[in-house]
Formats: structure tokens, sequence, C-alpha cells
């Protein structure tokens, strides 16, 4: 059931790449929920996916950009405002990428280069976005900024190495920046650190599955799925949230405040 939560409102949506993207299934409750976007993500990703068969359903158009370059979102936003009419309500991050991950790098012996390239497209990228946004005055007053966060933030998960540190660099930025543009213009910034979900990109992390399977049975409500998330984002992007900002929230069952569960204790717990 839809209710116009989002009616009148304009806004970016990075990272859509294939329907079990979390971002996909935000541009379509976005949709459903009468919000127009523009859809972006980086050259060689929407050549991967199939964006263009999300644009069409949800009326949208791509305005490519590599989010690691100004120039490039730069450019990403004065067309995005053209094309819709007037300045940005809303932006969803929805990005992330390790080349370590990608090429099974382990911790302790990570390329630094390439930890360097994870924390500019998974983390800095949300910086220079709104930085980029600040500076081109492209935000609404009392617009909503949502990026999407993991728990190994906080927590060590093994396998997701370098991406922790690039998590926690982005909701610092997303603190920071919240306090900023508040200040500015009352635009809210937050981050949501969302259960484990059968992502493409997740999917490509060694040992996901565990990861999927131990959060679920830790979690009074199982994990999340991506269309809760997405709910839960148009929430965050429309007028009821209005006073939420600088957090990160967890969406994630309980996961997070659960030491240990029953169905852990009954899988190692001898049997008599």
């Amino acid at each position: 059931m839809a209710y116009n939560l989002l009616k009148g409102k304009r806004g970016i949506i990075t990272g859509a790449l294939d329907p079990n993207s979390i971002a996909w299934k935000v541009a379509e409750k976005v949709f459903e929920e009468g919000g127009r976007f523009v859809l972006t993500n980086a050259p060689l990703a929407m050549r991967m996916g199939k964006i263009n068969e999300l644009a069409a359903a949800c009326q949208a158009e791509i305005v490519p950009a590599d989010a690691t370059s100004v120039e490039e979102l730069t450019n990403l936003f004065e067309k995005s405002t053209e094309i819709l009419g007037g300045k940005i309500d809303f932006i969803l991050h929805s990005i992330g990428m390790s080349p370590n991950i990608r090429k099974s790098k382990p911790y302790e012996d990570l390329n630094y280069d390439w930890f360097l390239k994870t924390l500019d497209i998974s983390a800095l990228s949300l910086h220079k976005m709104l930085h980029v946004a600040d500076k081109t005055d492209s935000l609404n007053e009392g617009g909503s900024v949502v990026a999407l966060s993991y728990i190994a933030a906080q927590r060590v998960f093994p396998d997701y190495t370098d991406m922790a540190q690039a998590k926690a660099t982005l909701e610092s930025i997303a603190r920071s920046f919240g306090q900023v543009l508040g200040l500015k213009k009352r635009i809210r910034v937050n981050t949501i650190s969302q259960s484990p979900t059968m992502t493409t990109a997740g999917q490509g992390i060694d040992g996901f599955d565990a990861f999927f399977s131990y959060a679920d049975k830790m979690s009074p409500l199982g994990n999340a799925p991506a269309e809760a998330c997405a709910d839960y984002c148009v929430s965050l992007f429309s007028d009821l949230t209005r006073h939420v900002t600088m957090q990160n929230l967890m969406h994630d069952g309980g996961f997070s405040s659960v030491g240990i569960s029953q169905h852990i204790v009954d899988a190692l717990t001898p049997k008599s």
C-alpha cells in the first residue's frame, strides 16, 4: 500500500545494479510513493547491470557518474536539477567496492593502493557528493541523505577486511556533514546499518552465506530483507523523520542488540 509519502519530492539514487540491489528496491518504493528521481552509477557498473530496465519501469532518467570524481558529480547534480526541474530533496548513497576483497587479499596483507581505492569509492564518495551538492546549492531546505552501511564498522567480521574501515569512515562522514548541512539548511544525513542482504555485491564476499545464516539465527526478527530496507529509506526521505539526523540506524532484525540467541545455544549444545 502506498501513502504518497514522497509526492512532489525529487532525488538521486545511486548504486542500482540489478533487481537484487537494495538501491533497486529503494527506487521502486520511492516511485510507488510518488517520488521522482535520477538514477546514477559508474559507467562500468551500468554496463554490467540492468539499470535501463529500472529506469523504464520508474520513468527515470540515467546520468552516469564516477562517484570518486568531483567533476562528474558536479555534472550529475547540474543535470539532475535540470531534469527534475528543481533542487534535490533526497539522496541514496549505495556505493561500495573493495579491490582487496575482489582479489581475496587477507586483512594482514592488504594492497595499500587498493585500500585507498576502497576508501575513496566506498566512503569518500559520500563526502564528495555532499561537498558538490553544497557547493552547487543543489539540495532543498529540509532534504534527506541516506547512506547504506554495515555493522562491520563496529565489529570484526572475517573476510570483510578493509570494507570495515570504509564503513566506519562513511558513518563518520555522515555525522560530520549532518552537522554542517543541518545548521545550513536543516538537511538530515543518516546511515542505515543493514542486515546481510543477498545482493550481487554481498555474495561476492568470501563466507557471505555463513554471515547471512549466522545473522539470521541471531536476530529475533531474522535478517531484514532489501524490501524492508527500502521502506525504511522512504521513511527517512519523508517529512515524518524531519528531526532524525547524524544517526547510524540499525536495520537488522535486532542482531546488534543480541549477545547470543537461543538458536545458537541450541546449535552449540551437545545432544545427549
